[in-house]
């Protein structure tokens, strides 16, 4: 009997070794390979190198020897390496791969374990006391800086979509149509989208009053677009069908979005291209576009963080690197964010003119319009200043609260490059969608956003960022909280400019630069200036790590004080 209490305690142990793994390592996959959570045969596999990890790192502290350990690594990658072929012959889902595995999983490690149950009655095989003392060593530094990391970047993670609270929004006034004018539309997925990949391309194709523009969703309620601004969709996707007669619309925008998977975008997007509607594809959303199907064939581009992957998971498609955008007859394809407006200006030369994409690009401040042709951008890897990312993502746990006050006539291009910069990436700050007391705001070409809260019942602020020239202009908005407003558009130049200086100034350059890589703005189109490195939040890891180290100490010297309390003939054994 005592042997089969030992061996269900071993079993105990390795499941939560195995589940400790994958919560404090899971988190951390987001950047390295960050289009993983969408991607169920690297999704699995990495979730068998967390638990692996977790398992190894555990059996090491138990002493059990090499040959063990490889068994049990070998067992969490078995059953999902067996599952995924005929997965990946379409035979059975990714639910059951998922499943499956699980259960495979366990039954495989306690056929391990029986198969040496000797380790796993009496205890394992000791490892020599320098290997031993460098685990705990390995394990002290990373007990405390993993763990914190991982849930400060899965909060962190989880913020960029966080959903508003359910509430009644009156429908939004009905837009002007003229059927006469081809019909864009900016597809919105049910669970959000990337406000610059959506609010880019709308406001250069209303811009020149040459589309009916319309922003589409698989329902009427309010989308959350990064950030945390709450659009109202113009459309559903089925009233936009009875709009249309039945009809394709001519042009099809597919921003990124925080799922690629979300079947009512990817069949509407199949029933636009077999309509014969232009798509455009914008950043990541070129992973959406490619699960649609609808880019198989054609050559394409997406952002540059996770073209690799594209490439591995969409063979089908001839991905590009090097190129702000790829026009390919039906699809054009462009590199990441601020490359869709290259991209839309492609799509309004080709339908519209070189003369009015050139208006438009005047009008929108984009200093970068290439005629005719995309202008090359480099083929961007990461680099040893890039490491401001894990920095940021995983220690920044005091990011401040912004109110972003939401005015009518703001620009589109003018809020995206607030609830965009501040947020994704580099976690500057957690925005939150105010007005002075409107339940709905309308944007210069009339879009309808739902603010979360006005500045009288705002929670705590620590900033309140004011986009858009005209209210620059204006400087009308009230100083809350004791807070003056900060207006990040009252600088002439193109949207962006404003929140990237301001990053640079308030929170440090290496952030600011990260953010401007990742949203591919042209090199040396802007200087940044400020504190060069954050080196106290630097520290923040370091410290946890010590602090781990301490922690053991500790625990060392209290059991050697114990072992020395423990004298011959003072009676206690």
């Amino acid at each position: 009997m005592r042997a089969v209490l030992h061996f269900s305690r071993h079993v105990l142990e390795m499941v939560v070794a195995m589940l400790a793994g994958m919560f404090a390592l899971g988190p951390l996959w987001t950047l390295v390979l960050p289009g993983a959570a969408g991607r169920t045969d690297v999704h699995t596999l990495t979730m068998a190198t967390d638990m692996a990890i977790g398992m190894a790192l555990w059996m090491c502290v138990r002493g059990h020897g090499w040959a063990s350990i490889g068994e049990m690594t070998a067992a969490m990658y078995a059953p999902f390496a067996v599952l995924l072929v005929p997965y990946r012959l379409g035979a059975v889902s990714a639910g059951v791969v998922m499943t499956g595995g699980h259960v495979l999983m366990v039954v495989a490690m306690v056929a391990v374990m029986l198969r040496r149950r000797s380790e796993y009655t009496h205890g394992g095989h000791p490892l020599p006391r320098a290997v031993t003392r460098t685990g705990a060593v390995v394990l002290a530094l990373a007990a405390l800086p993993v763990p914190v990391g991982a849930a400060v970047a899965a909060v962190n993670t989880r913020s960029v979509y966080a959903a508003a609270p359910s509430s009644e929004v009156p429908a939004p006034p009905p837009r002007p149509f003229d059927p006469a004018l081809p019909t864009a539309v900016v597809v919105l997925g049910a669970e959000g989208a990337n406000v610059a990949d959506a609010l880019g391309p709308f406001e250069v194709l209303a811009v020149t009053g040459r589309f009916n523009v319309l922003t589409a969703a698989p329902t009427a309620a309010p989308v959350t677009l990064t950030g945390g601004l709450d659009l109202v969709p113009d459309v559903t996707f089925e009233s936009l069908a009875s709009r249309l007669g039945g009809r394709a619309a001519d042009v099809v925008v597919a921003p990124a979005m925080p799922r690629t998977d979300e079947p009512e975008v990817l069949d509407f997007l199949r029933r636009q291209a077999r309509g014969g509607a232009l798509l455009l594809s914008v950043c990541w959303g070129g992973g959406v576009a490619a699960a649609a199907g609808v880019l198989d064939g054609h050559a394409a581009t997406s952002h540059w963080y996770r073209l690799d992957d594209l490439q591995k998971e969409y063979t089908d498609v001839r991905w590009q690197h090097g190129v702000r955008y790829v026009d390919d007859g039906q699809v054009i394809s462009t590199a990441g964010v601020l490359s869709g407006i290259d991209g839309t200006l492609r799509v309004v030369e080709r339908l519209a003119g070189t003369r009015v994409a050139a208006a438009a690009a005047g009008a929108v401040g984009w200093r970068h319009y290439s005629p005719g042709a995309p202008a090359p951008i480099p083929v961007r890897r990461f680099g040893p200043g890039d490491a401001i990312a894990a920095l940021n993502l995983a220690y920044r746990w005091d990011a401040p609260t912004a109110g972003v006050l939401l005015t009518d006539g703001v620009g589109e291009l003018e809020l995206a490059s607030v609830f965009v910069t501040y947020t994704e990436a580099v976690y500057a700050a957690r925005t939150l969608a105010v007005s002075s007391g409107a339940a709905t705001v309308r944007s210069r070409h009339g879009l309808t956003f739902v603010p979360r809260a006005t500045l009288t019942d705002a929670p705590e602020l620590d900033r309140l960022l004011v986009p858009g020239a005209a209210a620059a202009a204006r400087r009308d908005a009230p100083t809350t909280q004791g807070i003056p407003p900060t207006y990040l558009h009252a600088a002439p130049g193109f949207a962006f400019d404003g929140p990237l200086h301001d990053i640079a100034t308030d929170v440090d350059v290496a952030s600011a630069a990260w953010r401007a890589k990742l949203l591919e703005y042209p090199a040396g189109d802007i200087t940044l200036t400020g504190r060069g490195w954050p080196w106290e939040r630097t520290l923040r890891p370091v410290l946890l790590a010590l602090a781990g180290l301490a922690v053991l100490a500790g625990g060392l010297a209290v059991q050697r004080r114990r072992r020395g309390s423990l004298v011959p003939g003072d009676g206690r054994r």
